[in-house]
């Protein structure tokens, strides 16, 4: 399904609050079939509130991209009245390693199904699977926040976004392209699709938070496959190339087309995605955004919260955040192998003791993290020098929060004086995880 589509997003109304045993056991929940693919679309579209209509074509089109034996349907009689999609994915730990995540996404609940324990139905089924695969981690992006809270998801990165007032920069308008010998391209879409795969994988090995695309991706992301919905807009496309002549970074943005009422052109470029390997590459393609003619304006899309863009120009503050919020989603499925897969910023040792009432994931761990990054994890029944949440580990368990902050909130509690400052030490990482991708 579409990375930029609504339907291919979490559907976050609360479904299940007050919701009864008697009343969830009415509805027959069970992986669809391929003629149950256009019913279950339909109540996608209906959980996200859009038109109920699907055509053939569409369906045809979605089919390829489904698991059917991980897309599950809640039926009321014939009628699909909940919808829940789940597919592989890779997502990269502290240090580079990719772990196997379950991605979760189409989470719908119709409006006359609310309140009867499907979401949790549905959930308790997956993550069971999930766990049954060998996955680390389940992963999603949540419309809202207080929902999946309760199933032991947590939020694990956050995404801001920036608008660019370009006559503000101090950049000069005159810019002709990198000092550093590098140059800057423009490209089609079927360049971006060959060399955009190969620049991805450098980029999310790099990069906490990241998970990976595959072919399908970009076929969408470029309009090669494209789905019903409104009108596509074709993109335009430039490459950074270093001096050797090797692509180090790429984007993708459109713009509009306005003259004001002072017939003096007012135009926004908005970014649909920039990826770069070298902040080299990242100055360059913000530079170039910032110096087209007649663009006067640059909507950044989402970006790491400690992106560098802002410090790239001579006036920072013409970087306005227009936007900031938590983004990818976490739960810990395999508490030994979650911390085994990532890198520590310190030596050390660190018991916690986790507490998981959604699922049988909590415990009692020791982590020893070595000199060199590495780290073990046994469960022990050692004295705990840190209790959490399986939530709030996963909160940690990036890099992103502070478990001292976490402490002050009431969230951790310190067994052991001073604990939280030393999973700080050995969990916290000097940049930020980001995931730039929705699904």
């Amino acid at each position: 399904m579409t990375p930029h589509d609504a339907s291919d997003a979490i559907h976050a109304i609360d479904p299940d609050a007050g919701a009864t045993a008697a009343a969830a056991d009415t509805i027959d929940i069970r992986p669809i079939t391929a003629p149950d693919l256009p019913d279950w679309l339909r109540a996608v579209k209906t959980g996200f509130l859009q038109p109920p209509v699907v055509s053939d074509e569409d369906a045809e089109k979605r089919a390829p991209g489904t698991i059917l034996s991980r897309t599950l349907g809640a039926f009321d009689g014939s009628r699909c009245v909940a919808t829940f999609r789940s597919f592989p994915q890779e997502l990269t730990a502290v240090g580079g390693a990719a772990v196997p995540a379950d991605a979760i996404s189409n989470v719908t609940v119709s409006p006359t199904h609310r309140r009867r324990g499907l979401l949790t139905r549905m959930m308790k089924t997956d993550l069971a699977a999930a766990r049954e695969r060998g996955d680390v981690v389940a992963t999603l992006i949540a419309a809202e926040y207080p929902i999946y809270g309760r199933y032991g998801f947590g939020p694990a990165t956050t995404t801001a976004e920036w608008t660019v007032d370009v006559p503000r920069t101090g950049l000069d308008p005159r810019w002709a392209g990198p000092a550093d010998g590098g140059r800057i391209d423009l490209l089609d879409a079927e360049d971006v699709r060959k060399a955009g795969p190969e620049l991805h994988e450098r980029f999310r090995r790099g990069r906490p938070g990241a998970v990976d695309r595959d072919a399908r991706w970009w076929q969408v992301d470029t309009g090669l496959l494209r789905f019903g919905g409104g009108p596509w807009k074709e993109p335009f496309y430039a490459a950074y190339r270093s001096a050797s002549g090797e692509i180090e970074g790429l984007v993708s943005y459109t713009a509009d087309d306005d003259w004001g009422d002072s017939n003096q052109p007012h135009n926004t470029a908005e970014v649909k995605w920039l990826l770069a390997v070298t902040p080299a590459a990242e100055r360059a393609l913000w530079s170039y955004l910032c110096s087209i003619d007649w663009i006067t304006g640059v909507k950044t899309g989402r970006r790491a919260p400690d992106d560098l863009l802002p410090q790239f120009l001579p006036d920072p503050r013409a970087a306005r955040t227009t936007s900031h919020s938590d983004w990818l989603w976490v739960r810990i499925l395999d508490v030994v192998r979650a911390l085994e897969a990532r890198t520590y910023g310190a030596a050390g040792t660190l018991v916690l003791d986790v507490t998981d009432e959604s699922g049988p994931d909590g415990g009692r761990y020791l982590l020893r993290a070595a000199p060199d990054g590495s780290a073990t994890c046994a469960p022990t029944t050692e004295e705990a020098d840190l209790a959490l949440s399986i939530a709030d580990l996963a909160t940690l368990w990036l890099g992103d929060e502070s478990a001292v902050r976490l402490a002050a909130l009431g969230r951790v509690r310190e067994r052991q004086e001073g604990a939280a400052a030393v999973a700080d030490a050995l969990l916290r990482t000097s940049r930020r995880p980001w995931c730039p991708d929705i699904f």
